[in-house]
């Protein structure tokens, strides 16, 4: 397993709509592990594979919620094959979004409170389940990259541009 450079904006990459994954192999599941080495390595709660370069239909998410004895949080890692949403609530959220391709960067969005979304784990297996809370942000989120969404583009045209100057301002220093 190894760690994968992130692809940060403005990499054009960031903009592609990802291919489905046609089947379920050695060499996905393997690629889903590198995925999470270099989520885990990044701090990140989630991650698409077009974030990594790989314009699959591939995303990892491990809120870490929970903590052992010691403080230390309790690994829950989970894949999602070609997800997708199937419907989505009324009801809205806000959430201080980040983003490990737009580094050190966050804005509130606001996004359904609920989605019901179906994927297909690492076995190939088909799954459908209803998401709320920070599953369901993370969820909208990831997938958005898998279209070539981004979280800035769910934000005022004003709150990008500053979010961007930030970013470039960081960069150089």
């Amino acid at each position: 397993m190894s760690v994968l450079p992130i692809v940060e904006i403005p990499d054009p990459r960031l903009r592609l709509v990802s291919k489905p994954v046609g089947e379920v192999d050695d060499g996905v599941r393997q690629f889903v592990a590198d995925m999470f080495d270099t989520m885990y390595a990044a701090n990140g709660i989630g991650l698409a594979a077009i974030q990594v370069g790989v314009d699959q239909r591939i995303l990892v998410i491990d809120l870490q919620a929970d903590e052992d004895e010691e403080g230390k949080p309790i690994r829950a890692p989970k894949a999602y094959i070609n997800p997708e949403i199937l419907s989505a609530s009324e009801e809205l959220s806000s959430y201080n979004e980040g983003c490990l391709s737009i580094p050190d960067q966050y804005a509130e969005v606001r996004r359904p409170a609920r989605c019901r979304v179906r994927w297909m784990d690492e076995t190939g297996a088909s799954h459908e389940e209803e998401l709320d809370g920070l599953l369901a942000t993370c969820m909208q989120h990831e997938i958005d990259h898998l279209n070539g969404v981004l979280f800035i583009d769910h934000v005022s045209r004003l709150k990008r541009d500053m979010l961007l100057k930030k970013l470039a301002k960081q960069r150089r220093n």
